[in-house]
């Protein structure tokens, strides 16, 4: 570049005409195959190191800098993963606690039942389906709020917001799913009582 540009650069305006000295500042590598990426790069950083006693120029390879960039997003979606499987756990437990709470409160109302003839696996269905409605209708609040909140950033913000169409229906499955795994304990509970305790209770 030296050889063929020389080292000074001339700006001509009006008439007048500001000279400067220069040096080279960067030199851009294209490389045909990506596979040759690397091996390009050890060898510019060899040549670099053996003309260069003191470290005064820096090598940017933008596939490194892609990688990078792929390890932090994975990074980040395993912490965030970590923080929404945290969150469907506390809240399973709190439906959990809910349906026991209510299958204490409906004692006497299961030993009716059973003694008019319902069978445990009645009372397994009858707490399931309530333990899965009362996690689709959090699921179904959660899916608005996730479909509003990226509408409202792309809105406000003017940020670009993508969201793919299969993830309510996954976010909706999963509330659904919670549901049926922290509702079992419960009603499992609720038919094994002893139909005759269940009448004496007030």
């Amino acid at each position: 570049a030296k050889n063929r540009f020389g080292e000074t650069l001339v700006q001509r305006s009006s008439g007048s005409f500001s000279a400067e000295r220069v040096e080279l500042h960067e030199a851009t590598v294209k490389v045909a195959n990506i596979d040759d990426v690397v091996e390009t790069w050890h060898i510019i950083s060899d040549l670099m190191k053996a003309n260069h006693k003191k470290v005064d120029y820096e090598i940017v390879v933008p596939l490194d800098l892609l990688r990078q960039a792929e390890r932090t997003k994975r990074i980040f979606s395993i912490v965030l993963g970590a923080i929404a499987a945290i969150s469907l756990l506390v809240g399973g437990i709190g439906i959990m606690n809910i349906m026991l709470a209510t299958v204490t409160e409906r004692t006497r109302e299961i030993g009716i039942r059973r003694a008019l003839g319902a069978k445990r696996r009645d009372i397994v269905m009858q707490f399931l389906v309530e333990t899965v409605l009362l996690s689709a209708v959090g699921g179904i609040m959660g899916v608005i709020l996730g479909l509003a909140i990226p509408k409202a950033i792309t809105f406000f913000a003017e940020l670009k917001t993508i969201v793919t169409y299969w993830s309510p229906i996954i976010a909706f499955a999963i509330s659904a799913l919670v549901g049926v795994i922290f509702g079992i304990y419960p009603a499992m509970r609720a038919a094994n009582m002893d139909p005759v305790e269940a009448l004496r209770h007030e």
